[in-house]
């Protein structure tokens, strides 16, 4: 049975002036219900008491909590599931530690890695990009644009893919029309004037 993969996905990052609780806190608040934890500058002691934070905010609003990466955490905070980056990563080994209670995302960056990733079997959804250039996450891989999504209608797709990288609130319906079947963001709502604001905006868009 496949698990609910939530439309918006949002995903905290180090920022010098809000920490990753402060991020999932405003997230929350403002209505987000898939919390991706991104942190890649702290030992695994630091990243297990900040996660113990987050998770009991997501618990209190109901939202579901992803790590990114950090799947050998999953069994030491209260965490619904991991998003793997390594676009060669064993899936399958990867299902096998986490259990099949767990959600388990992963990236592609191109049609064919899609397919494997879907082809695996194991994984719930795909974040597929990236969409537009993005500084959040350090990417040498070509543009999608608009075209890279409306070019998955030829594949036979049927993992929820997940439009990622540079996504901003004006892209949002334009995205949608590609077919696809939600958006990860992170930078659009860290870096706004009003990041509680602009999650309810996106929201808005979506549903």
């Amino acid at each position: 049975m496949r698990k609910y993969i939530s439309k918006f996905h949002y995903l905290t990052q180090d920022l010098p002036q809000r920490s990753h609780v402060e991020q999932a806190q405003i997230a929350c608040e403002a209505g987000a219900n898939w919390v991706q934890y991104r942190c890649m500058t702290k030992t695994d002691e630091e990243m297990i008491a900040e996660i113990h934070q987050i998770a009991s905010i997501c618990d209190d609003w109901g939202a579901t909590l992803i790590l990114a990466n950090h799947y050998h955490l999953l069994d030491k905070v209260d965490a619904q599931g991991v998003h793997i980056e390594d676009l060669d990563a064993d899936f399958a080994a990867i299902r096998e530690v986490i259990t099949d209670e767990k959600t388990l995302g992963a990236s592609a960056t191109n049609a064919e890695a899609l397919l494997r990733v879907q082809n695996s079997g194991v994984v719930d959804y795909c974040g597929y990009g990236p969409f537009a250039h993005t500084d959040t996450k350090p990417n040498n891989k070509p543009l999608l644009g608009y075209e890279g999504y409306r070019a998955l209608a030829k594949q036979p797709i049927e993992i929820p893919v997940i439009a990622v990288g540079g996504i901003q609130l004006t892209d949002v319906e334009h995205l949608l029309a590609t077919g696809i079947y939600g958006i990860a963001v992170s930078a659009a709502v860290n870096l706004s004037l009003d990041p509680g604001g602009t999650i309810k905006e996106l929201y808005r868009k979506l549903y």
